[in-house]
């Protein structure tokens, strides 16, 4: 039977950091992408598929589920919280990032000398000429200020995900909306760490801080999600040092556990 120990870590400001440590072996901290949490997202699953193999770390990024969260907010602050993760177990990791947590990852990694490998998800980067609405950003901050979580949910949805306005109205009355309602506000944060690489190219301190990031790094997309998704992945490929690209059949943004466990494991030697 696996057993899963729940703990908490401060991070550089004060701010608690949950987070769950599962399995034996080599330490591998898990980065979520938006809206997603211990309480809700792939990374539990992955967690147990990986826990013969690892020691595996999944946490909630900060105003998340049993996070805490702070006044103030820079995409410095959830370097800081991922470096307090790594610490408390045992400093020396690996890190698998999906989505925008994978961006966080390439930011953060450079700061972070106890990652010694990585394997980042499709980040969802646009490369190809085209980008999101140049004002999705005040008006997901105004709407998140004004406590419209609902409507700052809608407008994520339909204009980042690109889901029909008719499918909404269903996925409220799913389990998973109350979860991701509460987290709303943090759609913020993943925009202010994405920068401007959903704009058409890649952020220019993203790029900069690329270049030193020396660490085996696997890049990888699914074969059967959004074009996007592979040439954002091919350009960040291209401008790590030390970069495995790769592509895995059959699989989309929602990638099986079972699937990307056989890839991480490969891919760190186990």
């Amino acid at each position: 039977m696996i057993t899963t120990q729940s703990r908490t870590v401060a991070s550089a400001d004060g701010t608690r950091i949950a987070y769950s440590v599962v399995g034996s072996g080599p330490v591998l901290v898990l980065v979520d992408g938006a809206l997603c949490s211990r309480a809700f997202g792939p990374l539990p699953a992955l967690a147990d598929e990986l826990a013969d193999r690892f020691t595996v770390v999944t946490y909630d990024r900060r105003g998340r589920n049993e996070s805490g969260d702070a006044e103030e907010y820079s995409p410095d602050r959830e370097t800081d919280d991922l470096a307090a993760v790594i610490e408390a177990a045992g400093g020396s990791v690996a890190l698998y990032a999906v989505s925008s947590g994978a961006v966080l990852a390439l930011r953060s990694i450079q700061h972070l000398p106890g990652v010694l490998a990585a394997i980042i998800y499709e980040p969802p980067v646009m490369v190809e000429g085209h980008g999101i609405p140049v004002d999705y950003v005040s008006r997901l901050t105004a709407l998140v200020s004004q406590g419209k979580n609902a409507d700052a949910l809608d407008l994520f949805n339909t204009e980042i995900i690109g889901i029909p306005l008719e499918y909404l109205a269903p996925m409220k009355e799913m389990p998973m909306w109350p979860l991701m309602e509460a987290i709303a506000p943090t759609l913020v944060y993943d925009s202010l760490i994405m920068g401007g690489s959903q704009s058409g190219a890649l952020d220019d301190d993203l790029i900069s801080g690329m270049t030193d990031i020396t660490i085996p790094v696997l890049v990888v997309d699914g074969d059967a999600s959004m074009s996007m998704m592979s040439s954002g992945a091919d350009a960040i490929a291209a401008r790590l040092p030390n970069s495995v690209r790769r592509t895995l059949p059959v699989q989309t943004h929602e990638v099986d556990p079972i699937v990307i466990g056989a890839a991480i494991t490969e891919f760190l030697g186990d």
